[in-house]
């Protein structure tokens, strides 16, 4: 598999609307680590991001909303948050 800027940008997105949980995204990341190939052009970046997501499920880490918009500002995404009222 190839992880790509984009790549690791949905599955952050996914992380942060929900659809994933912190589990499996840390699984992701360590499995893309080991397994998968990574975009030349941005390869630092990527390796960089992944190697961080993949301890965020160790305390001393973690993972924060601030950490999840910068990644993804530097994957070339604006994050803009939409509340909607839960009924």
């Amino acid at each position: 598999m190839l992880v790509t800027r984009k790549t690791l940008a949905e599955m952050l997105i996914k992380y942060v609307n929900r659809t994933i949980d912190l589990p499996v995204l840390v699984d992701w990341a360590e499995e893309m680590i080991r397994e998968a190939d990574f975009e030349e052009e941005h390869f630092e970046l990527i390796r960089e991001i992944l190697a961080r997501l993949g301890l965020a499920d160790v305390r001393e880490f973690g993972l924060t909303w601030e950490d999840c918009s910068r990644y993804l500002h530097q994957l070339g995404y604006d994050v803009k948050v939409e509340l909607s009222e839960v009924t």
